[in-house]
């Protein structure tokens, strides 16, 4: 969410936004419902107040004509009386105003909070303009000795490429058929050494974000309310993406959805808190497994392990104080941790800047990740997939976007409450990390040599298949 005060105060910087952004918002209705919503809000502060004077002043005269009517003759009486209802209308009357105020904020306010909900978070002033992830622009890239994605992979190893599909396939590592027999499309079954490859990458890279770089573990829920899922932002755009359990409105009355990512418990773990500046930042890392739907992917993407529909994940999140040199250090930062994890498991792979048509409504900027697939891509002369890059991460910088909407707060050194800045970055993604791994390290007779960082969580096996 974006604050409301910045959006009076520099109106055109959200609308300039919104247009790098490609997302249409009735600004114009916006600003009348906030000028109408500030105006009741004036009106209602001005009348409780007159409410509260009224009712010191009053309350002792209407104490002393309730005492006097007592004694009073019947003469007296009649005058006693209208002077008391007199004085007991005055606050009725406010109190009428009041209510009628507040029906008026009743109708006003759940169309502005939704409106503002729709505001994008403008994107940060030097990332380029476009419409699409088609005009990303390449930052770097990296490939390991000997192998370069620019060649066929024969011309690198000697031999054409399977796909991922006919690896796991030849060594048993995925049963696809049983995963639709259960589940429906895009569902599989890890099996074997396709588990523990799965599990050696995630279970590899989450030790790295604890033993190396220092992170908090967090086990988190991955199945939160819906108020979780509107404060990090994955509602209510992208609302079509998660999985609705509607048995739990069955009980406790709350909708309840699976996430699609950890980020999101993470974040949610401190909502409507306020944390001491000295706790900043907060570095927190999990693994959870993720659910999408994936609604409106079709074409080649949806086969093998590319775009599922369940996958696990170990997530990276800070929050930090609200300073732009900062939180553009922990990108960086957080990036490092990622390139780090895929030198050591000798992944091609290249970053790319993402433009503002591909920055999704929540975050200022983001830089996606793309290994490289030599089962991907059209098929070549020989019949063989030319490759081609595939996203395996992203990492987001948020600004305090996510922190307003959850009211996550830190304390600082002057005791004022500010509204941190969030990041978050995919560190491994499983089975989707798979694919790179074993068409990268495939050989010739057919089996898939185990980088050397994953071998002591496969009991010491150096490779799958072949020997």
């Amino acid at each position: 969410m974006i604050d409301p005060k910045a959006f009076r105060e520099d109106p055109q910087r959200f609308i300039e936004g919104a247009r790098r952004k490609r997302v249409l918002v009735p600004f114009e209705r916006l600003s009348a419902l906030d000028e109408a919503r500030r105006r009741i809000l004036t009106e209602l502060e001005a009348l409780r107040a007159e409410q509260n004077r009224i009712s010191k002043e009053i309350g002792p005269k209407i104490g002393k004509l309730k005492g006097a009517l007592k004694s009073a003759d019947a003469g007296a009486r009649a005058g006693l009386d209208a002077e008391l209802r007199a004085l007991e209308s005055q606050p009725q009357s406010l109190k009428a105003k009041a209510q009628a105020l507040e029906t008026e904020l009743a109708a006003v306010e759940p169309q502005w909070n939704e409106l503002l909900l729709s505001v994008p978070q403008p994107p940060a002033a030097d990332v380029p303009d476009g419409d699409d992830a088609g005009a990303n622009k390449e930052i770097r890239r990296w490939s390991p000795p000997g192998f370069d994605p620019a060649k066929p992979f024969s011309a690198n190893r000697g031999f054409g490429p399977k796909t991922h599909l006919e690896l796991v396939r030849d060594l048993g590592l995925v049963d696809f058929e049983r995963g639709v027999k259960m589940s429906g499309t895009r569902h599989y079954v890890l099996t074997g050494l396709g588990m523990r490859l799965h599990q050696a990458a995630l279970r590899y890279a989450f030790d790295f974000m604890i033993d190396r770089r220092g992170f908090t573990p967090m086990g988190v829920p991955v199945i939160v309310r819906e108020e979780c899922m509107l404060g990090t932002g994955f509602f209510p755009f992208g609302r079509e993406q998660a999985y609705h359990l509607e048995e739990s409105k069955r009980g406790s009355g709350h909708d309840l959805f699976l996430t699609g990512t950890g980020e999101v418990g993470l974040m949610g773990l401190h909502a409507d808190e306020i944390i001491d500046a000295s706790r900043l930042p907060l570095r927190y890392c999990t693994v959870s497994t993720c659910f999408r739907r994936e609604a409106g992917a079709a074409g080649k993407e949806t086969a093998g392990l590319y775009r599922i529909h369940q996958f696990d994940k170990v997530e990276q999140v800070v929050v930090c104080r609200a300073d732009d040199a900062e939180s553009r250090q922990w990108h960086k930062t957080m990036l490092e941790s990622v390139e780090m994890i895929l030198q050591s498991l000798e992944l091609p792979y290249r970053l790319l800047q993402c433009c503002t048509g591909d920055l999704g409504m929540k975050n200022e900027d983001m830089i996606d990740v793309e290994c490289w697939m030599p089962g991907r891509g059209d098929d070549g002369a020989d019949g063989k997939p030319t490759g081609a890059w595939g996203e395996t991460h992203s990492a987001s910088r948020l600004a305090d976007y996510q922190c307003r909407r959850l009211n996550l707060r830190y304390r600082d050194e002057k005791g004022r409450t500010v509204f941190g800045y969030a990041l978050n970055n995919t560190v491994i993604a499983s089975p989707r990390i798979l694919i790179p791994l074993l068409e990268i390290h495939q050989q010739k007779d057919g089996s898939v040599v185990i980088p050397a960082p994953l071998r002591p969580y496969m009991g010491g096996a150096e490779r799958i298949g072949a020997k």
